[in-house]
């Protein structure tokens, strides 16, 4: 039993120690701790969640980007700037 208690002691220093070395920094958010290690999780499933969706909708994606290119043609009023001759 006191070889348990030992054990379990020991692993909860470990965590301990990795929950407090864990920090992320991107501008001018700051976390360190159990923030940190919940914000690492949330970005890995927002990655396979944009993945998913980028994979679903593969077939689409050259029609979307020439919408996107013309739309941005359209605000900054037209092509490309002409030089007068």
């Amino acid at each position: 039993m006191e070889n348990r208690a030992r054990s379990l002691r020991a692993f909860l220093r470990g965590v301990a120690r990795l929950q407090r070395s864990f920090t992320i920094e991107a501008g001018p958010v700051r976390a360190t701790g159990i923030p940190a290690i919940l914000i690492g999780v949330t970005g890995v499933v927002l990655a396979g969640g944009v993945a998913a969706a980028l994979s679903k909708g593969v077939m689409r994606l050259p029609e979307a980007l020439g919408e996107a290119r013309g739309l941005a043609e359209a605000v900054t009023g037209g092509g490309s700037p002409r030089l007068p001759s």
